[in-house]
């Protein structure tokens, strides 16, 4: 009876990634909105709070947002068989959509009617990503200290050309310093669920 329960959930798993890496254009931060739409609103598998950890840990790690997120996600619901089922269905998609597109794709790419599709999707998946951005913001910015932490972000990395993993890493020491000088303040903060006083 656990076994057909744990079968079930594993392809539950899968359909839900599957799902997700099939219907999102535009790569890792566009899949972004539809991983918290499924994950946390859909499946209640992970709370709002939960997932905005996640994105950020994933983002942290080498390699695709999405796929580190499906990763992470997949262990949390069901340990490592969990973490493979859901990396596979998010992946597979893309896998198998690149390997067409690769095979057709040069005879058509010229062809007014692609150029005109694509021209559509471009400004579809800054939506999405935006999207994204003011989703993970309301959950992650909290206090005067995260605000000027993500302005100072947003400054580095678009007129100083900061990369990333700079960025990461100073934003883990500024959150280890507060926590460090201030305790009451990190406490309150982390005891709020990431909602604002």
């Amino acid at each position: 009876m656990k076994s057909k329960s744990q079968l079930k959930l594993l392809l539950e798993i899968f359909t839900v990634f599957f799902k997700i890496g099939s219907f999102t254009f535009g790569g890792g931060f566009a899949m972004i909105p539809l991983i918290e739409k499924e994950v946390v609103e859909n499946k209640k598998w992970v709370a709002e709070e939960e997932v905005v950890d996640v994105f950020a840990v994933a983002q942290s790690m080498p390699g695709a947002i999405a796929i580190n997120s499906a990763t992470f996600i997949g262990y949390k619901i069901s340990g490592k068989i969990g973490a493979i089922i859901a990396t596979t269905g998010v992946v597979l998609p893309s896998f198998l959509i690149i390997t067409l597109i690769a095979i057709f794709f040069s005879r058509f790419q010229d062809a007014v009617v692609v150029k005109s599709v694509f021209s559509g999707i471009r400004p579809a998946i800054v939506g999405l990503i935006s999207t994204a951005a003011i989703k993970v913001a309301k959950a992650s910015i909290v206090d005067k200290t995260g605000i000027m932490l993500a302005i100072l972000s947003i400054v580095l990395v678009v007129i100083l050309d900061i990369q990333a993993v700079f960025i990461i890493l100073g934003g883990a020491a500024v959150g280890l310093t507060v926590y460090c000088l201030f305790p009451e303040k990190t406490a309150k903060i982390l005891s709020n669920g990431g909602k604002k006083d």
